[in-house]
């Protein structure tokens, strides 16, 4: 059985499949394969194709630039890389570009406080709201402008802008990744929404003082517990090559390695995950982009065809003409209430692969979370691992 590196949690994310890496792992190495490449196809967090740093080389893709950060950074040895004294300059260099925005914008300093009624925590949001209306004359303020108010308080987002201006300085090296990581994790953590971006929530009577447990959290500790963590952690050395895209699944089935083993697990319901995981993107990215509804997603989301009623055979059919072009085998993983029924997925295989590959499917029951998607925070699926082998 494989060993799995430990991998340091970064991110609330929907469909992650770290609980079920064993069953994942397991059935990878059933299909014993002599194959050099591992190509995680959809890698999200990078969780499957980095637990398998240590076999592989791997090849690790995701059309959203977020993706690519987890995976440099759960493929960088930190521990021998970075001085845990590095935190304390960081603390620093952080701290005077929050005092430099406040000189500036003095008027900007909201205070919350378990004394404020609801009607004045709801007063002060919506001054901070409107400030996606203002102009502002520094740089790296994207978060204070457009987010002030909604998924983070004001304060919070000059942490947030302060932070990202301090990990550009670093951009190229390994720091960069650290930096960034520990960013993602401390707005997953401070963040007033359900888990995800999709929304935030409006105060009410029912759910102010859940809320204001949010505005009140003070954002440099989430850092720095996960900034220490990455280095107490990721120290083991990587021996094998990597390459770390940001592709459609289209394009990156084309580059492949031959006879590599793609691991493929595409969005299964009509929700895109870039509506649930704009604001990352928009950290990685932090290009002021144009911002619309009241989530304030980003206008150029991109939209996955595996989401679309319409167009998610022709995502699958190709995505197995992908991988049969480059003499490579598959393991999709797909959910058995996905847009798409098992058996009209392995109709499509079937028809493309034809007695080339050989197939098998295996399912595991586990407990998905809807992320706060509904009332219930959970679902039970099955989880489905469909195998073509190349023969």
């Amino acid at each position: 059985m494989i060993e799995f590196p430990k991998l340091p949690h970064l991110l609330k994310y929907m469909g992650s499949k770290r609980e079920i890496l064993d069953f994942i792992v397991k059935e990878i190495e059933n299909l014993d394969i002599r194959a050099e490449w591992f190509c995680d196809l959809f890698s999200g967090t990078s969780i499957v194709g980095c637990s398998l740093k240590n076999k592989y080389h791997l090849h690790l893709n995701d059309i959203q630039d977020y993706s690519a950060i987890f995976a440099h950074t759960y493929l960088t040895n930190f521990n021998t890389s970075i001085s845990k004294d590095f935190i304390r300059e960081l603390q620093e260099k952080t701290q005077i570009l929050i005092n430099e925005f406040y000189k500036k914008y003095p008027d900007l300093k909201f205070h919350y406080s378990s004394q404020n009624t609801l009607q004045q925590i709801t007063e002060i949001e919506k001054i901070q709201r409107a400030l996606i209306d203002k102009e502002f004359d520094i740089g790296f303020h994207l978060f204070t402008k457009f987010y002030s108010g909604t998924y983070w308080s004001c304060e919070q987002c000059v942490f947030i802008d302060s932070i990202r201006a301090i990990a550009e300085s670093y951009k190229g090296k390994l720091e960069y990744y650290a930096i960034l990581s520990s960013l993602i994790y401390a707005m997953s953590y401070t963040s007033q929404s359900t888990g995800h971006f999709a929304q935030f929530r409006d105060m009410n009577k029912s759910n102010f003082s859940d809320i204001m447990i949010y505005r009140c959290r003070n954002f440099w500790p989430y850092f720095e517990k996960k900034f220490l963590e990455l280095l107490d952690e990721l120290d083991s050395s990587y021996i094998y090559n990597n390459r770390i895209t940001t592709l459609d699944y289209i394009d990156c089935l084309r580059i492949i390695n031959e006879n590599s083993i793609v691991y493929a697990d595409p969005p299964y319901s009509a929700v895109h995950y870039s509506r649930f995981y704009h604001a990352i993107e928009t950290l990685v990215r932090y290009d002021y982009p144009q911002v619309k509804y009241k989530g304030r997603y980003r206008n150029d989301r991109h939209q996955s065809p595996f989401c679309k009623k319409t167009e998610v055979e022709n995502a699958f059919v190709a995505l197995f003409e992908g991988v049969k072009r480059r003499n490579s085998h598959l393991i999709l993983s797909y959910s058995d209430n996905g847009m798409i029924s098992q058996d009209k997925i392995m109709s499509i295989a079937d028809e493309i692969f034809d007695r080339s590959y050989s197939s098998n499917v295996i399912s595991k029951s586990y407990v998905h979370s809807k992320m706060g998607r509904v009332d219930e925070h959970c679902m039970d699926v099955n989880e489905l691992l469909i195998t073509y082998k190349r023969v």
